[in-house]
């Protein structure tokens, strides 16, 4: 099992049970997926560099997690398909 890293953005429209429950979702699809979550850590809303869909500000979520490496492209397909996410990354950590 691969480490790896994702972060993502919500939308600033939804309240702190909003964001909660984007968490609780994505961690779902990586542990039904076999994989396991290190940690997740809430930045919290911060100004974004530059403006995603006329939005100037979102609330940032960070998770560690391992996985096999198919997993990845299953969480980046339902980040995609999402609504509340304004943008994702999902980075393999080096050993």
């Amino acid at each position: 099992m691969k480490k790896y890293e994702t972060i993502f953005i919500a939308h600033p429209s939804l309240d702190e049970d909003g964001v909660n429950t984007l968490i609780e979702r994505f961690k779902g699809v990586i542990e039904n997926g076999g994989g396991t979550v290190a940690n997740v850590d809430l930045w919290g809303k911060r100004r974004l560099a530059y403006e995603i869909k006329k939005v100037s500000e979102g609330t940032y979520v960070l998770m560690n997690f391992e996985s096999d490496s198919a997993l990845p492209k299953e969480l980046a397909r339902i980040y995609r398909i999402t609504d509340g996410v304004l943008r994702h990354i999902i980075v393999a950590l080096d050993k």
